[in-house]
Parts: structure tokens; sequence; C-alpha cells
């Protein structure tokens, strides 16, 4: 079997940009294949937006790189499932949240939302309810705080 010529390096999915993927997906030749490949580079390159756009204070561009993830979760790796899919897309509907996703290994898993301090409550009720009437059972809801993150214990 005869090998592609690419213009690019050998390089990991890792280290391919957007645009690099886009040019030269047609070598994987297969749409599945195609589309769990997209989700792996775009998602590493939301991670590095997400990091910048945290760096940055950017809430805003943060929480939509985290809806991204989500959709891309959804329609290019399909992991996510009616449960989690209910969870993230009622997330986003409702007032302080800044972003949700699905989080862990999918298929029926956990979410995460970014809610504003103030309106937890009004989240768990509301998001509760809608989960309740699509998924027949009642969702279960873990507060985290964020904290200063890890350093060096002396």
């Amino acid at each position: 079997m005869k090998r592609l010529q690419t213009k690019l390096p050998i390089k990991t999915l890792g280290d391919l940009s957007e645009s690099e993927f886009d040019e030269n997906s047609y070598l994987i030749n297969d749409d599945t294949l195609i589309r769990r490949a997209r989700h792996a580079v775009f998602e590493n390159q939301r991670t590095l937006k997400a990091k910048d756009a945290l760096v940055n204070n950017n809430l805003e561009e943060f929480g939509k790189l985290i809806n991204a993830s989500h959709i891309s979760l959804h329609y290019d790796f399909e992991v996510t499932g009616k449960e989690l899919d209910t969870l993230a897309e009622t997330a986003w509907r409702q007032p302080g949240v800044i972003g949700a996703r699905m989080t862990g290994a999918g298929f029926g898993g956990c979410a995460i939302a970014i809610v504003d301090r103030d309106q937890v409550d009004a989240f768990k009720k509301n998001v509760g309810e809608v989960y309740e009437k699509e998924i027949g059972h009642p969702a279960e809801f873990y507060i985290a705080e964020i904290s200063d993150g890890p350093k060096e214990i002396e």
C-alpha cells in the first residue's frame, strides 16, 4: 500500500492546529475516524485556548469553550447520551451559567456546570426538574468550590 504524501512532517494529533487537521483530514478516508480525530485535535486546541482565557480572566470565552467541548463530545466523539445532553443543554439555558459539559467517562456519567454562586439553588431546582421529567429519575448535584490550586508544601 502506497502512503500518501503530505506537506506536513509526521505529527501526532495533539500537535496539529485546527487548520492543519482540516487541510489533511481527507487522508483518513473514514467519516467516523475523521470525526473522532477532529474531536481530539480541536479539544486539544480548546484546552490551550481555555488556559489563555483563564489567564486573561475571560470567563465568557472559557464558558464558550466548555460548551463547544460538550458539543464535540456529542457529535464528533459520540459519547454523551440523552442523560448527559439533558444536563448540559438544560444548564446552558440557566441564568448564571458560564458553561457546562459532560465529564468523566461519558455514556451517562457526570456533567459539570460552572454557575454563579448566587444562582446555584435555582440552577439545581430548574435543571433537576427538567432532568427528572426527561429521564424519569432525579439528578444528583454536588457543589464544589474552587481552591487556589496545587502548591509546594514546606
